[in-house]
C-alpha cells in the first residue's frame, strides 16, 4: 500500500501539471511558393442571387460572429457556420470588405480591405502580432498552391484563414475557421471575383 500511494501521487501530480500546460504552439509553413500560386489582383466579394451589387447601399463591412447557437447563413457570395458564441481575442485580427487587393512580391502578400488598412504576411513567418493590448501567435505560408495563416491566441483558440485561386484564376476562395481546442466555432468561406 505504500508503494502505491507514491506511485498514485506522482501520476495525479502529471495529471494536473498536463491539465495546466502551456497551449502548444503553432508549427511554421513554408515560406516557398513552389506551385508558383499568385494571388495579385483587384477582387469583389460575390453577391448571391437577388442582392444588391456588393458596393450598393450601407451594408456593414467587417465580419462579426454572431451571438447564436449552431447556425448555417448566406450572405454575400459567403457561407457561414457559427458554432456557439464564445467570445475570443483571436476574431479581432479578421479583417472583411466588400472588396479586396492583393499585392503578391517574392517574400510577402499585401491585403487592403475596402481601400482601408493593409494586412500584410510574410511567407514562412512565425512570430507574435498585436492589436492593441492583444497579442497572437501567427505562421503562415504555402501549402500546395493555398496561402494559410494560423493566429493562436493566449487561450488557445486558433483562428485559420486561407487564399486560393478558382475557375483558372478567375475567382479567390478565401476559408476563414475558428477553433477552440477540438470545437469549430466559426467558419465561414468567401469567394472573390477578379474585378
Amino acid at each position: 500500500m505504500k508503494q502505491i500511494l507514491p506511485a498514485f501521487l506522482i501520476l495525479l501530480v502529471s495529471v494536473l501539471i498536463s491539465g495546466c500546460a502551456a497551449k502548444p504552439p503553432l508549427l511554421s509553413r513554408s515560406g516557398a511558393n513552389l506551385a508558383g500560386i499568385d494571388l495579385s489582383g483587384h477582387w469583389v466579394l460575390r453577391r448571391a442571387a437577388g442582392q444588391p451589387p456588393a458596393g450598393a447601399g450601407k451594408g456593414e463591412q467587417t465580419l462579426r460572429l454572431p451571438p447564436v447557437l449552431s447556425r448555417r447563413q448566406q450572405q454575400r457570395g459567403q457561407t457561414v457556420r457559427v458554432e456557439r458564441s464564445r467570445e475570443s481575442s483571436v476574431q479581432v485580427f479578421i479583417e472583411s470588405g466588400k472588396a479586396v487587393k492583393i499585392t503578391q512580391t517574392p517574400h510577402s502578400l499585401f491585403l487592403s480591405y475596402d481601400r482601408a488598412r493593409i494586412e500584410e504576411y510574410t511567407f514562412g513567418e512565425n512570430r507574435i502580432v498585436a492589436l492593441g493590448p492583444i497579442e497572437a501567435q501567427r505562421v503562415s505560408g504555402w501549402e500546395e498552391g493555398v496561402y494559410v495563416v494560423e493566429t493562436l491566441d493566449e487561450e488557445g483558440v486558433k483562428l485559420t484563414e486561407s487564399w486560393s485561386l478558382a475557375s483558372d484564376g478567375s475567382e479567390l476562395v478565401r476559408v476563414i475557421g475558428i477553433v477552440d481546442g477540438e470545437k469549430d466555432i466559426y467558419a465561414s468561406r468567401q469567394v472573390f471575383d477578379r474585378s
